[in-house]
């Protein structure tokens, strides 16, 4: 591997989607001398694939809403909360609590809208939030 070599592999793994031309402007070659020294370094194995650097995806505020109302009419209320993107899952269970509705959002602010829109819903009694800290054990992944 010579000087030009090392600089189109610099290049490439500053930038794997760099155009030819823009290498050999870099290097001082011409673009087919580019390309061939590019499918030389692919055929020795010294470039072995090109890949996408992927950043983290933003933290999701996770919480569990249990809610109970006064008319007990489960389908209902899962209607409406049906148009909230960030809600995922919706549990009708036993107990004090009606309905627990397992929420996924951007922010903590969209996390408060989305429990002011249930909470302004008609016939609801309580709103209790509960947030996600951390996960132990998850079967399901």
């Amino acid at each position: 591997m010579d000087k030009f070599d090392q600089k189109i592999l610099a290049l490439l793994t500053a930038n794997a989607r760099m155009a030819v031309a823009s290498i050999a402007r870099e290097v001082n070659l011409s673009r087919s001398a580019v390309s061939e020294r590019i499918k030389s370094l692919e055929e020795r194995g010294i470039i072995q694939g090109y890949h996408a650097r992927v950043g983290h995806a933003p933290a999701l505020v996770r919480a569990y809403f249990a809610l109970c109302y006064h008319v007990r009419q489960c389908e209902q209320y899962a209607e409406s909360l049906r148009s909230v993107p960030e809600i995922k899952l919706c549990y009708t269970i036993s107990g004090e609590t009606d309905m627990l509705v397992y929420v996924e959002a951007a922010s903590m602010e969209r996390l408060d809208a989305i429990r002011h829109l249930i909470e302004h819903t008609p016939h609801i009694k309580t709103v209790r939030t509960h947030m996600i800290l951390g996960e132990v054990i998850n079967t399901l992944a």
